[in-house]
């Protein structure tokens, strides 16, 4: 007997916008980018020489930055990104993000201008925290000059993203 089997296929789109300078943005996104090009200039990475900066705008208004800070034993680094994060979620606990600009300086090059794009362990951390204030988190990405991706938000970044539902046991559900 033949066992019949049906098969779909899906398809994932990402929609982001291309800006080519700041000068398209708004003068608080053009902000945003500034700090985050600025903070790369204090990040720590005496290793890779590869700074990254993130600044985030948070729905009361308050603007914090994060820089990656790197260790001798690679992975205990943390990126720019989750330093951000954790900063935000000490100092505004359940404070919604709503843009989070990222950028870097790779000092192993003599120019940073391609757009930077979170790595995945800080997709997931930034979906999670999307999930956890309920609010889609705006990003803006770039290097010290050059294009700036904007992209609505951090699940269009990570579609098929882990999520904390998947963790429920079943008599919980």
């Amino acid at each position: 007997m033949i066992k019949s089997s049906i098969m779909k296929k899906q398809e994932i789109i990402l929609s982001y916008t291309i800006h080519e300078t700041t000068d398209s943005l708004s003068s608080l996104d053009a902000e945003l980018i500034n700090d985050a090009r600025k903070a790369t200039e204090v990040a720590y990475a005496p290793y890779s020489h590869f700074h990254v900066g993130a600044t985030a705008l948070l729905k009361n208004g308050k603007k914090l930055s994060g820089t990656n800070q790197e260790n001798a034993s690679f992975p205990v680094g943390i990126c720019a990104e989750r330093v951000l994060l954790s900063m935000i979620g000490q100092l505004f606990p359940g404070e919604a993000i709503e843009t989070m600009a990222i950028s870097y300086h790779d000092f192993n090059n003599t120019i940073s201008n391609k757009p930077i794009s979170p790595c995945g362990m800080c997709r997931q951390a930034i979906h999670e925290y999307e999930n956890r204030t309920q609010h889609p988190i705006r990003l803006l990405l770039t290097g010290m000059e050059g294009e700036i991706f904007e992209i609505a938000d951090a699940e269009s970044l990570l579609p098929l993203s882990f999520k904390g539902e998947t963790l429920k046991k079943e008599k919980d559900q």
